[in-house]
């Protein structure tokens, strides 16, 4: 038999950076390393729930960060 999904609608994920007025630098990388993955590559905005401004200064800091080498491009 299948299971059943109980509950209504799933709730709508809200973005840290606009609920806490976080700002996002390049430099805060213990910030940054929440919104890649363990093999370097970057999560996206319906997983992480980071809207579309955000998102956009969100992967704009990581690049910035992998380029100055406080960010692994990628792990093997």
């Amino acid at each position: 038999m299948r299971m059943r999904r109980r509950g209504g609608p799933p709730k709508r994920k809200v973005c840290r950076f606009c609920a806490d007025k976080i700002e996002i630098d390049y430099k805060n990388v213990s910030l940054l390393r929440s919104f890649i993955t363990e093999r370097g590559k970057i999560l996206s905005g319906r997983i992480t729930g980071t809207c579309a401004k955000h998102q956009r200064s969100l992967c704009d800091a990581i690049k910035r960060a992998r380029m100055l080498a406080l960010l692994p491009f990628t792990v093997v």
